[in-house]
């Protein structure tokens, strides 16, 4: 929920859907691991592992499963989805990043404004590389640093503790309702990236990072 007054700081900005997207590599990562064993899975059932952790959304997917998995059987499934996913990500290159996705980062620099990335990703750091983002934030949270996935706020507290600022400094820009709640019941102002019907709590909402400019994103919160 957008405070009353705020001075922003530092921006935390969630990885996927709103600096790049990789969404439809998940997909076909996923929709592959679900085919070889019989499970149902299509693109509406993929919008609910958005901003979720992976462990998590295998739980998802599984909710569909004929049979019952061990944990061991579990982690390899996860692995073997991560592996495939790593192959898809070989093909991102600068041009990936999302329309004024670097031009929004170099703008808030520029005015001294402090900038994480909190994804429950594991390959944040990555996809950060190879769309040539990585040199302008601060610092990048990830699933490697956290053991709670969103909507826990943990990963954007951290990001916010790295910054060696208070949430109430800190502007959160999401594309997913878990991430909205985690920043909303971390303490942070929070911009939405989509729909707003989808995206309730948000104070604001923006089709995409190209529809503002470095002033006005952080402005009026």
């Amino acid at each position: 929920m957008s405070g009353c007054g705020r001075i922003i700081r530092g921006v935390i900005f969630d990885l996927d859907g709103v600096l790049v997207s990789t969404d439809e590599m998940h997909f076909q990562a996923w929709k592959e691991l679900a085919d070889r064993e019989g499970i149902p899975f299509n693109r509406h059932d993929n919008e609910r592992l958005k901003g979720v952790s992976r462990a998590r959304s295998l739980d998802i997917i599984l909710e569909k499963a004929a049979r019952r998995y061990s944990e061991d059987q579990k982690s390899a499934m996860a692995s073997a989805k991560n592996d495939r996913y790593r192959e898809l990500l070989a093909v991102l290159a600068p041009r990936d990043a999302l329309v004024g996705a670097g031009e929004m980062l170099t703008g808030l620099r520029a005015m001294g404004v402090k900038l994480a990335v909190g994804s429950s990703s594991r390959n944040a750091r990555e996809i950060l590389r190879r769309v040539d983002l990585l040199r302008l934030l601060d610092s990048v949270v990830d699933g490697t640093d956290v053991s709670r996935s969103k909507p826990d706020p943990e990963a954007f507290l951290l990001a916010a503790a790295r910054l060696g600022l208070r949430p109430a400094e800190c502007l959160v820009v999401e594309d997913a309702a878990a991430g909205i709640e985690a920043g909303i019941r971390g303490g942070f102002s929070v911009l939405g990236i989509g729909d707003p019907k989808l995206l309730t709590g948000a104070g604001r909402w923006l089709s995409g990072l190209s529809k503002s400019g470095a002033a006005e994103l952080i402005a009026g919160w």
